[in-house]
């Protein structure tokens, strides 16, 4: 597999590239914004603040899915009064009980992992919220539990189906009064996921494609890519799993100040040397830093000192800021792009970016 960007501006090889309709599938982010929330509607989650509020939140899913339990924390933000957990595993932990909600989020709606924790937390008399697909052994669970489940018509690879899959969630948490929820907020959010699809089009050249020319940075290095907030650490956490997914590409993410504790290190490794005599340019790091508005004045000295560092060493450095006012309108801004460039990246390498063979051939060796 060799890295072509020449790919990028041939309309004939995206659209043989991609058979399976990724690059669509991310263009119909705004549509997903808008029937998720409209499926939340339907399925009445205020209903879930009759009993007050709860004394946690849980959000259990695995991958793509696991990401709407992160996304509905950040939204929250550090003043909710209340902890909201994202558990990737099978086990729900001993703490939670029958004061507690757990919201299992599949895309498949079979994820082994999430109706594990979804059967756990019935037996323990937990409130249940489900969200996946209609007649999906997850909405067996919550029907049988008189739980409400949210189906959303998750098609082809659940990861494509982000905000089918994370807005519920952040549905019932408004519901509940833990996230601040204007009523045109997801129409907003809606707005600036079109505008990220109209802005990345394959159509549009890569000189002025924001998906495209992060896929060109990104190409034939290894993203280090930092969050500098709440917000932006989820967008980082989403472009590394989009890049391992679509691209079949290696990533490493973090947040600040964490990551100047420990990641920082990497600048003065072997990926962060260049050897300018080399007959072919070797693989590199490229640091890639999401900035946010509502970062902490340490973290931005941090941040700018970093990018001090890396520039220092040589490092190519990539910045990109969350556009936007309500947390989730900023974090709709840099999953767009990140989605666009991880689908750019594997197209510009050749790689079908829908089939996941090893996670495929993984789940059905250990069910055997």
């Amino acid at each position: 597999m060799t890295w072509e960007p020449d790919r990028l501006d041939d309309q004939a090889h995206l659209s043989e590239a991609d058979p399976s309709g990724m690059l669509p599938a991310v263009a119909a982010s705004a549509a997903h914004v808008r029937t998720g929330h409209r499926a939340a509607a339907e399925a009445q989650l205020d209903r879930l603040a009759a009993h007050g509020r709860p004394r946690a939140v849980v959000v259990a899913g695995m991958g793509g899915s696991g990401i709407a339990g992160d996304m509905l924390a950040a939204v929250a933000g550090p003043g909710v009064p209340l902890p909201i957990v994202t558990l990737r595993s099978y086990q729900l932990p001993g703490w939670v009980g029958a004061t507690d909600l757990v919201i299992a989020v599949s895309g498949s709606g079979d994820t082994e992992e999430t109706l594990s924790i979804a059967t756990q937390a019935v037996r323990r008399g937990c409130a249940l919220l489900g969200v996946g697909p209609a007649r999906s052994p997850l909405e067996a669970i919550a029907v049988q539990a008189s739980a409400p489940y949210v189906a959303v018509p998750v098609g082809g690879e659940s990861r494509a189906g982000l905000w089918l899959l994370a807005v519920p969630p952040i549905v019932a948490a408004a519901a509940l009064r833990l996230v601040p929820a204007e009523a045109d907020l997801f129409e907003r959010v809606a707005g600036v996921l079109e505008d990220m699809a109209h802005r990345c089009r394959p159509s549009s050249d890569s000189f002025i494609n924001p998906g495209k020319s992060l896929a060109l940075d990104l190409a034939e290095s290894v993203p280090v890519i930092w969050g500098t907030s709440a917000v932006t650490r989820v967008a980082a956490v989403r472009l590394a799993g989009q890049l391992n997914t679509n691209a079949k590409y290696p990533a490493l993410c973090g947040e600040l100040p964490e990551a100047g504790h420990n990641q920082v290190a990497v600048l003065d490794g072997p990926l962060a040397e260049r050897d300018i005599f080399a007959d072919s340019a070797g693989w590199t790091l490229r640091l890639v830093l999401l900035r946010d508005v509502e970062e902490h004045p340490q973290v931005t000295r941090q941040r700018e000192t970093v990018l001090r560092l890396a520039r220092d060493r040589g490092v190519p450095v990539t910045e990109l800021a969350a556009e936007g006012t309500h947390p989730l309108e900023r974090m709709a801004s840099l999953i767009g792009l990140g989605d666009y460039a991880s689908t750019y990246l594997a197209l510009g390498y050749g790689i079908d970016p829908t089939p996941v063979s090893a996670i495929t051939e993984l789940k059905a060796r250990i069910s055997q």
